[in-house]
């Protein structure tokens, strides 16, 4: 039986390391620019009715993060699953796999969004929709939004910020899952699974808090599921050919 264990930053192949040092750049550019403006209305994914959305943002919002603990999270998974995919694919099919799965994911991210606001749209007057475009993003930044459920969704949802490389880290996981089924991995650093139960219970995991849609959950759970759908379609695309 595989085992697998994360060996060291000296083994590291380059385009994993790139990948650590840009986002952790962005992090910290994030940080030194925060007293003058917030560098994820530039960068950061946004529904494209939003007047912030660019569509730059679904490449530059991976490299984002929310805090210290997503971004020690998303790199430490990077690391331990991206270093064996290189070490396999090279240099050049990792990151083509790396970012089609970060782009997939801020995709499916949207097109959830488009199905959820349309649901709440369904409910309201065109007037009433306008007034929430115009006027939603200021209300969102002065830390308030509305009363009334409906409009607060759609607000949400039209002002939202979608940041993380967990997407594509997601699809890092299921590549490795998938390339190596019976290694093992130490969850929490103590129970020993199996890669590919471990891929398919989390996978199922996020599909149930998607479906779920806690009010209090703001992770992007489908992105999480589009960076594993992406990547499966592109290893099952490289194994045709």
């Amino acid at each position: 039986m595989q085992q697998f264990r994360p060996g060291g930053f000296r083994i590291l192949p380059p385009v994993v390391k790139n990948l650590l040092i840009i986002n952790g750049l962005f992090f910290l550019g994030t940080i030194a620019t925060s007293s003058m403006f917030n560098l994820d209305d530039y960068l950061g994914l946004h529904y494209p009715v939003s007047e912030l959305f660019k569509p730059h943002q679904l490449v530059t919002y991976m490299f984002m993060h929310g805090g210290f603990g997503h971004i020690i999270f998303n790199m430490f998974a990077l690391w331990m699953f991206g270093n064996a995919l290189e070490n396999i694919w090279g240099p050049k099919r990792f990151l083509l796999y790396y970012m089609a799965t970060g782009i997939g994911a801020g995709v499916l991210q949207l097109l959830v969004m488009y199905i959820q606001a349309s649901n709440v749209e369904a409910k309201l007057d065109h007037e009433t929709i306008a007034m929430v475009r115009e006027q939603g993003l200021q209300i969102i930044r002065q830390g308030q939004n509305y009363s009334d459920p409906f409009l607060g969704k759609l607000n949400a949802i039209y002002n939202s910020t979608t940041v993380g490389a967990s997407g594509a880290v997601f699809g890092l996981l299921l590549g490795f899952g998938m390339l190596f089924p019976n290694s093992i991995i130490y969850l929490y650093f103590a129970i020993p699974i199996k890669a590919k139960y471990f891929v398919i219970g989390y996978g199922a995991l996020e599909l149930m808090m998607g479906f779920r849609n806690s009010p209090s959950d703001n992770v992007a759970h489908f992105a999480h599921l589009g960076g594993m759908l992406f990547g499966y379609f592109l290893i099952m695309y490289w194994k045709k050919k």
